[in-house]
Formats: C-alpha cells, sequence, structure tokens
C-alpha cells in the first residue's frame, strides 16, 4: 500500500518505529536468475515482531474451502517475537510486504542482497533430474526403501500412519478419502514449516531434533518389519510416485516457472522416445554391418596350390610374353642385335618351350630326389641339431668335405648361363 516502503536490491535501512516494507518482483525474465534468491535480514538488539502481510491473509477473498481454512490457519500461525530474521524469496515469485513492530525503542536494520547462485535451489533441481531418471532402478532397491519410508515419516507423519494401518480400513473408498485429505493437510503443514523453519530451528531445536529421532527411528523400524517391496505393481506405482516427487523438486528448483515446464517436457519425452531412439539405433547398426566394407581374408596355400599356381602364373607369364614380341610395336631388331642366340628366341616367340630337355634334366640332377641340394639340406638340419655337442673338430672337418663335394660335382648348366 501506500504506506509501506519500497524495497530495492542492495538497500540497508536503520528504523526505530514501527513501519512495513514491500519488495516488488521484477517480471522481465533473464536466465542469469535462474537459481537466484533475494535475501532479507533483519536485526535489532531488542525483540520485535515480524508480521507477514499479503492479500492470503483477507480470508474474505477465498474461493474455495481449502484457501479459507488454509488462511485461517495461517491468520492463527504467527511466530513469537525474535531478535533476528531471515526471508528468502525467489526472483519470480509474488511480492512479499512485511511489517516490523519493535517493542522498545531500538533501532533495527533491515538489509537486502541478492545471492547469484542459491545452493539450495540448485540442490533441489538436480536431485530432481536425478530421482526422475533412476526411479526404475531405485524403486527395486531395498536401502532406498528404507529412507523413502523414514522421510515420509519425518515430513508425512499423517500419510505414513494412514498406510501402516491401511490393513485395518475394510473399505478401499473410506481409505482413498482419508488418504487425500491426510496429504492435504501434509502438504499444508510443510509449507508452513518451510515458511518458519529459520525461526523454528533457533527457538526449539532440540524439539525439533527429537521429532525427527524419534519419528525416523519408528518409520525405519515399520518398513524393516513389514520389507521391501516385492510385487510389480506395487513397485510401479512407488516408481510414478518418485516420478511426480522429481517434478516437484524440479519445480521449486529454479524461479522461472517456464523454464521448469520445459525441463519437465524434455524429460517425459526422453522417456517416451527411449524405444524409438533404441529401434533407430538397432537400424543403424544393421545398416552400418551391411554396408560395411568386409575385411580381407588370408588363405595360406598348400604346397600342391602354391605348383599349381606357380605353374599356372609361368605359362600365363609366357603367353602375354610372346604376344608382345608379336605385336608391331615390339623393337624387334634392337632386341636381336642384343640377344646371344637369336634363333632360340625366334623359336620362343613362335611357341617352343623356353626351356630346353637338356637344362630340364640338369634342373632335375641337381635339385631333384637324391640331388646335392637336398643332401646339403639334410647335413644342415643334422648340424642344427648337434650344435650343443663342444665338437669343433668335428665341425670343421664336416665344412672341408662338404667343400670337397662342391669342387668335385660339374655344373655344367651354370657355366652355359654365365
Amino acid at each position: 500500500g501506500k504506506n509501506c516502503s519500497l524495497l530495492q536490491e542492495m538497500d540497508v535501512i536503520q528504523k526505530r518505529d514501527e513501519n512495513c516494507y514491500c519488495y516488488v518482483q521484477n517480471r522481465t525474465i533473464h536466465l542469469q536468475y535462474l537459481w537466484s534468491t533475494l535475501q532479507i535480514k533483519v536485526h535489532s538488539r531488542e525483540k520485535f515482531q515480524f508480521e507477514p502481510i499479503s492479500e492470503k491473509n483477507n480470508c474474505r477473498n477465498s474461493e474455495t474451502v481449502f484457501e479459507f481454512a488454509a488462511c485461517a490457519v495461517q491468520v492463527l500461525w504467527k511466530p513469537e517475537t525474535c531478535t533476528e530474521t531471515f526471508l528468502s524469496m525467489k526472483q519470480y515469485g509474488e511480492d512479499v510486504c512485511f511489517r516490523i513492530q519493535p517493542f522498545k525503542i531500538e533501532p533495527y536494520t533491515v538489509r537486502v542482497k541478492r545471492e547469484m547462485l542459491d545452493g539450495k535451489l540448485l540442490f533441489l533441481f538436480v536431485a530432481g533430474i536425478f530421482l526422475f531418471h533412476f526411479a526404475n532402478s531405485l524403486s527395486r532397491s531395498a536401502k532406498f526403501f528404507y529412507l523413502s519410508g523414514i522421510i515420509l515419516g519425518v515430513l508425512a507423519l499423517l500419510v505414513f500412519v494412514l498406510l501402516t494401518l491401511k490393513r485395518f480400513i475394510p473399505r478401499h473408498s473410506t481409505f482413498w478419502i482419508l488418504m487425500s485429505g491426510s496429504w492435504m493437510v501434509s502438504l499444508y503443514l510443510i509449507y508452513c514449516f518451510k515458511e518458519n523453519m529459520q525461526w523454528l530451528w533457533a527457538e526449539h531445536r532440540n524439539y525439533l531434533l527429537g521429532y525427527f529421532l524419534a519419528v525416523g527411528i519408528t518409520s525405519f523400524a515399520i518398513c524393516y518389519q513389514h520389507g521391501p517391496l516385492t510385487t510389480e505393481l506395487s513397485i510401479t506405482l512407488f516408481t510414478w510416485t518418485l516420478q511426480l516427487t522429481a517434478f516437484v523438486l524440479i519445480y521449486c528448483g529454479v524461479t522461472i516457472p517456464q523454464v521448469a515446464y520445459a525441463v519437465i517436457a524434455v524429460s517425459l519425452c526422453s522417456k517416451g522416445l527411449c524405444y524409438p531412439l533404441g529401434a533407430a539405433c538397432h537400424i543403424a547398426r544393421k545398416m552400418k554391418h551391411h554396408f560395411k566394407s568386409k575385411k580381407l581374408v588370408f588363405k595360406y596355400l598348400t604346397e600342391e596350390e602354391y605348383r599349381e599356381q606357380g605353374d599356372s602364373e609361368t605359362v600365363r607369364a609366357l603367353e602375354e610374353l610372346r604376344s608382345f614380341c608379336r605385336s608391331p610395336d615390339f623393337p624387334s631388331w634392337i632386341a636381336v642385335s642384343k640377344l646371344q642366340a637369336p634363333h632360340r628366341f625366334a623359336a620362343f616367340v613362335l611357341g617352343s618351350p623356353h626351356v630346353s630337355a637338356a637344362e630340364t634334366k640338369a634342373h632335375d640332377e641337381q635339385y631333384g630326389i637324391g640331388s646335392f641340394f637336398l643332401e646339403e639340406q639334410l647335413f644342415e638340419t643334422r648340424a642344427q641339431a648337434e650344435q650343443d655337442e663342444p665338437a669343433n673338430s668335428v665341425h670343421g672337418e664336416d665344412e672341408e668335405n662338404e667343400n670337397e663335394m662342391r669342387t668335385q660335382i660339374p655344373l655344367p648348366y651354370a657355366t652355359e648361363l654365365l
């Protein structure tokens, strides 16, 4: 209203008398403020009364019964006086107004500062993303089941008690009506605790710790007695509950609601597109395998295949040489002038064998069965088998004998070639 002072960022106000203050949100969206919050700190040496003011406190404007009940509880739920209080606001939330009423004439300070990266908001956002994508595996874990039971018992005690006493409720309709009411009451209590958590922790820390410890141990004992989930229906319901909780965390973890809606939509599409993407990847692997060039397979030839291939390739190369020599582009006179036996070359071009009968006979005598070449190979094999024996004189005699045998064997074919 007109009587309230407007707060701006980085303001530091000191006053002594009662006054109300309002912070009007900036409606221009900037992505750099996605996890940004505004911190309002009120500090004084003496105690003062901090009273939030908003349109929700006017119960005449309530449109539903639930809003009227929430408004009535909000009016009755007022924190006690304190000397210091904090108020955290999201960048694109509602406008905030509050009244400060000091009990003594003592100055109090109102500070407004911006926190560009709020660790709580970032933690909620990351936890929501993680919980949504791993909800299926977490719902089948026994440890996570016990942890979820403890958290549910601490935050929503009425819901946990109702789930524990489900077997004693005969009708399902009655159970779901009670469950709906328990969830509404639990959510509202969570909202009230969230708004006044700092005051409760500062003034009633021992009671909060005792409540958390007692309810946590009791919840764990009840969950351990019932055991983890076993049926597929209960696991599926638990998975859906975790995914809905993940959406709530994502929405509460950012200051821009449009970004939260976009992230939730992308998450749903990623879950829905897992099967088409899997099919597309499978088809791509099949197509890649189909069009992939085949690797060369090396096949080792046997001795018979090696000889057959050598003979066939030799015959083919000789025929290509004859055809080239018969072509008009071949310099026949230059070749004849450089040959020692032109008549033999002419006979080869006309179709005669390239090796004479005498040369074939000499080759068989030298490299055939019982030839000098075969005996030399046998002698080398024996020498390798007896190399560990210290008989240097015997090796010397063998080498001299081999040299003598080499000098005694005639090499008419080699002399002719030279």
